[in-house]
């Protein structure tokens, strides 16, 4: 499913018209950024946790030269899902 389906999907269940449901969609994004951003964790209860963490910085290698590289810390998104959607896709 990518974001038109959402949309459409929205649309249809929620009886909003497909704008409605877009600048829903957007809006939702655009909050979750910025609260991830921000170091917050969101928490959908039922459906999981978005949160950011830090990985540390390590030493890599080239594949195509075969010389090592220094790889630099950054933060990356981590979702843990819920307990009804562990369920729901077992």
């Amino acid at each position: 499913m990518n974001k038109s389906d959402l949309v459409d999907a929205l649309s249809k269940d929620s009886k909003l018209t497909k704008l409605d449901s877009e600048r829903a969609i957007n809006s939702f994004i655009g909050i979750m950024e910025r609260a991830l951003r921000n170091g917050e964790v969101v928490t959908l209860v039922g459906f999981g946790s978005f949160s950011v963490k830090l990985t540390a910085g390590r030493s890599g290698r080239n594949f195509k030269t075969g010389a090592s590289i220094n790889i630099p810390p950054r933060n990356s998104v981590r979702f843990k899902p819920g307990k009804n959607l562990k369920e729901c896709v077992n």
